[in-house]
């Protein structure tokens, strides 16, 4: 029998950052040791009363089906966060998650139309543009890349790719794979773009808790920003609990509705035990997130100095916990290079619109990334 697949799976290739890490998890199977900075995975433990709290929600029973948009305590919880970011949403405009990637993949399909045009901004993560065509959109991309992945330099640019023909804007600050955190004034360019073009804008902002000496501002705190964004976040990032698949957004109720019915028929609600964990997230890990924050922080600021130790300059991220270090060459050539000799597992920029470059995470210790780049630079890849 030959099976016939839906165009809209075909127009989408495999995520590459799981594709990297598959065939370092293969070398690993066959007794390499190899230093895989090639996922966003925190490698510090979910903090304590995080675990405590879900195993605690579990031995109380709360095992069955949630309310499909979330328990009232973590949407009210989430709801308080938001709005000490300068965000107003009730909790009738909030849907939880398993995972902010869910989350954007609910806002895609209940907002994007077949032949709709959606601008993501370069290098942008690697699963916009899969979300993107899943929903049938056509993508249009601006490279930030020649303004050392910022975006003040780049809004007139922005200006004259954004129309009255865009339907969806995708804006992630701190972004990965760059680090960046845009500055107040290009968002607020942004923000002009969107109300004059009626432009839907979707912030991604599930590295926020994560910057460097810098303020991440959330786009729809401005003003004429509240009815047309989208804001997305987790607890994957700033709580290290990837696997326990937690997200949300947060958005004009109008949309939550819409959105609801595909949460309602897809996954019908986030773990409830989870969802109690996520609680204790929001409440009570001020100090955990600090000294993740700054152990990240000091390893951005070791890989800095090293590369610099063997000419290469890169630019300095200032949230997440990636760097984009330029490559001569093939991008894709090299990082499959540097895994295959050095033993040293990267994502090609390229699966990020930007070629030229390697996305490399340090979420990894400060050991491991020492080991890393001594690697690198002695199989000749720096």
């Amino acid at each position: 029998m030959t099976m016939e697949f839906a165009d809209r799976v075909e127009r989408v290739e495999p995520s590459a950052t799981l594709a990297i890490s598959n065939l370092a998890s293969d070398l690993e199977a066959e007794g390499v040791d190899v230093v895989d900075l090639s996922v966003g995975e925190p490698d510090f433990p979910t903090p304590e009363n995080v675990v405590e709290a879900g195993k605690r929600a579990m031995d109380e029973g709360h095992t069955g089906y949630t309310p499909s948009n979330g328990i009232p305590r973590l949407k009210t919880a989430i709801a308080e966060k938001l709005a000490a970011d300068g965000l107003e949403y009730t909790t009738d405009e909030i849907i939880v998650t398993p995972g902010a990637k869910q989350a954007l993949y609910e806002t895609f399909q209940a907002l994007v139309q077949e032949g709709d045009e959606v601008v993501l901004l370069d290098p942008a993560w690697v699963s916009y543009e899969a979300m993107a065509k899943l929903a049938g959109a056509d993508v249009s991309r601006l490279d930030l890349s020649p303004h050392d992945f910022q975006l003040a330099g780049a809004v007139d640019e922005l200006g004259e790719l954004v129309s009255d023909d865009t339907d969806l804007l995708v804006v992630n600050s701190p972004s990965n794979p760059s680090g960046a955190v845009f500055e107040d004034a290009a968002l607020a360019g942004v923000r002009d773009l969107a109300v004059d073009h009626d432009v839907t804008v979707v912030s991604d902002e599930i590295y926020d808790a994560i910057t460097y000496g810098v303020e991440q501002t959330s786009l729809g705190s401005l003003d004429g920003m509240g009815d047309r964004t989208v804001t997305i976040n987790g607890f994957s990032k700033a709580y290290s609990m990837t696997g326990w698949r937690l997200g949300y957004l947060a958005a004009p109720e109008q949309l939550v509705d819409q959105a609801g019915k595909l949460h309602s028929h897809s996954v019908s609600c986030a773990a409830n035990f989870v969802q109690h964990a996520g609680v204790a997230a929001l409440e009570g890990t001020n100090g955990a997130v600090a000294e993740m924050r700054d152990a990240f922080r000091d390893r951005r600021d070791m890989l800095v100095d090293r590369f610099a130790e063997y000419g290469v300059d890169v630019p300095v991220p200032d949230g997440a916990f990636y760097m984009m270090l330029p490559v001569a060459g093939d991008d894709q050539e090299w990082c499959e290079g540097a895994l295959e000799e050095a033993h040293v597992a990267t994502v090609p920029g390229s699966a990020f619109g930007t070629p030229g470059y390697a996305r490399l995470s340090y979420a990894a210790s400060e050991e491991r990334l020492e080991e890393g780049v001594e690697r690198l630079a002695d199989a000749g890849y720096l």
